[in-house]
């Protein structure tokens, strides 16, 4: 089968494949636990804030069903 075939066949030859060595490795992050806690509390903040629109969101949409328009 020749690399035209392959492809069309959705599969890559083998030298497709590439070199793992070439990429660099992320480096590794080390927070302390104080900086991981205030990010948590952030993240926690942000989920309450999207729950409270989304609680409001569904609530304009049961009036708006309703049809009663504000």
């Amino acid at each position: 089968m020749n690399d035209k075939e392959l492809f069309e066949n959705n599969c890559l030859p083998l030298f497709w494949l590439e070199d793992e060595e070439r990429f660099e490795k992320p480096a590794v992050q080390r927070k302390d636990l104080n900086t991981l806690l205030s990010e948590l509390e952030e993240i926690k903040n942000r989920i309450d804030d999207i729950s409270a629109r989304e609680w409001h969101l569904a609530k304009l949409l049961n009036l708006h069903n309703a049809g009663i328009s504000g």
